[in-house]
């Protein structure tokens, strides 16, 4: 090879590369986006995949690297008949990291990834900076508002696991047309989200992510001793970005005042962002969202890794 010129030499490379890790007796998928200084390690929601990532690690430009796999069950990594749950997808995460020998890092979690981030601050400290928790991390009294919120913003996601589709075309008219994606936020990134979602063959593409491994993980988000236990052993610094609305444009939001007062408690240094113009979904894969959680990474990092 010919010697490089040292304009090439200054050129950042921030294109995704993809693989396999080892995670706690599977294998997981992840994307890595390269850059300066000590990698995130970003963790996505309950019937999401890494790809949700994707803005957030274009808004970072190279300011921080940017890893991301995808949880047991989900995407391209091994789908297990079980165990799920918090502490399971937190010991893939720290057999992971160790794996490809990442030191304490800033875990960012989004949805039921806060959760998961929450879990492996409190059981494996060492490989923990900072967490910050996406929109999730603590349990949300269910009144009966809420239970609705939650069945027309996150039921419809739920039950598209057992769906078929004739095409990626037809998968993202579906979601075109409906409100947890609304159309001023429409981009390529929500475009290659659904896309990468998508598993098999024309004309039977069906979602990726298992319907069991979901339902699981769904049914813990309901033990709220256990995620209260886990945020009092927390020892690092914690900040929460969260949506102005539900996952829905127009709902009240996940994380309203009373509910952020309480998750207080527990977390006395607690600092809190919301993001206006956001909702539950397009916090992380909307420009708004993305752009916001970007600065707020490359600001909240340089305070807790070196």
């Amino acid at each position: 090879m010919g010697t490089m010129t040292k304009q090439q030499a200054a050129l950042t490379i921030t294109r995704e590369a993809r693989g396999r890790v080892p995670g706690d007796g599977v294998e997981l998928a992840f994307g890595y986006w390269p850059g300066r200084g000590a990698p995130l390690v970003a963790l996505h929601g309950l019937t999401s995949t890494y790809v949700s990532f994707m803005g957030v690690a274009e808004r970072l430009a190279g300011r921080r690297p940017l890893f991301a796999p995808d949880l047991r069950g989900r995407g391209d990594s091994d789908k297990p008949s079980g165990p799920y749950g918090m502490a399971q997808h937190s010991r893939d995460v720290a057999c992971a990291m160790r794996a490809l020998g990442l030191g304490p890092s800033v875990i960012v979690g989004h949805s039921m990834g806060a959760f998961i981030a929450a879990a492996l601050a409190a059981s494996k400290p060492e490989l923990v900076a900072g967490l910050i928790l996406v929109d999730g991390g603590f349990a949300i009294p269910m009144s009966e508002a809420t239970r609705q919120a939650f069945d027309s913003g996150l039921g419809k996601r739920v039950a598209q696991l057992r769906e078929t589709y004739p095409s990626r075309q037809a998968y993202r008219d579906f979601w075109r047309s409906q409100p947890q994606f609304p159309r001023e936020e429409w981009s390529p990134w929500i475009e290659a989200f659904l896309d990468y979602e998508l598993g098999g063959e024309p004309p039977r593409l069906r979602p990726k992510a298992s319907a069991e491994g979901v339902s699981a993980d769904l049914a813990e988000g309901l033990k709220t001793r256990e995620i209260t236990e886990r945020l009092k052993a927390i020892r690092v610094p914690v900040v929460m970005l969260r949506a102005e609305a539900g996952f829905l444009p127009g709902q009240p939001p996940l994380y309203p005042e009373p509910v952020m007062a309480e998750m207080r408690r527990f977390l006395p240094g607690l600092e809190v962002h919301t993001i206006q113009g956001t909702t539950h979904y397009t916090l992380v894969i909307g420009n708004r969202g993305a752009t916001a959680l970007a600065n707020l990474i490359v600001d909240f990092s340089e305070g807790c890794v070196p």
